[in-house]
């Protein structure tokens, strides 16, 4: 049986340290679950990831059943947002932080896998099941780089990334600032976390 690794077939997955890069990223379906305030006190983001992964894993087992197509299942993502974007660069106001959690759902897992997935699922009670939807995200064109070490240092390259990159290739920003969190934050020591920074871009008028 074959198995998939996104993370190595998918371009959205590489990024390079100090290097922001231009990508067009396609349409993507998500498992998604929104929530608000600072993910280290916020007990709804922890019900959020304890939610989230026993989903995908009954979407990996039974796709692997229905397709012969196995997959690993791949990181958990986040889209972040506030009123005063400055809140993730310059004061870090988690308090001001919203969020919504992902997991990637493949492409050619169809609307019965899912449903076949949550049902499957629902026995064990996921804390936020009631809360999860399945959504197709469209950021097109985004610049994103690769960060390496603890949340709270990203802001250094959120700046460049926000004015320095961004301003001088004729774009603004739009949409939400999108992290992929290529390391287990629960389990990696918060000075070796690989983040994907990503943010969705147009061009300036």
């Amino acid at each position: 049986m074959e198995k998939v690794d996104l993370r190595r077939t998918l371009d959205g997955y590489r990024a390079r340290q100090g290097e922001f890069r231009l990508l067009d990223v396609p349409e993507t379906r998500y498992l998604m679950i929104d929530g608000a305030g600072d993910p280290n006190t916020s007990s709804s983001f922890e019900q959020a990831v304890r939610t989230l992964y026993p989903t995908a894993y009954a979407l990996k087992f039974i796709g692997r059943e229905r397709t012969d197509l196995d997959f690993v299942v791949p990181p958990l993502e986040g889209l972040w947002w506030a009123d005063d974007m400055d809140a993730f660069t310059a004061d870090r106001d988690k308090s001001q932080w919203r969020w919504t959690l992902m997991l990637m759902v493949p492409d050619w897992l169809d609307d019965d896998v899912i449903a076949a997935a949550l049902e499957a699922v629902a026995p064990k009670e996921p804390p936020r099941l009631a809360d999860l939807r399945v959504e197709v995200l469209a950021e097109g064109r985004c610049v994103q780089t690769l960060h390496i070490g603890t949340f709270d240092d990203e802001a250094a390259a959120l700046q460049t990334m926000h004015h320095g990159f961004i301003p001088s290739h004729g774009l603004r920003m739009t949409g939400r600032h999108h992290e992929i969190y290529l390391s287990d934050f629960r389990r990696t020591a918060p000075q070796r976390r690989r983040t994907i920074l990503r943010q969705p871009v147009t061009a300036r008028e």
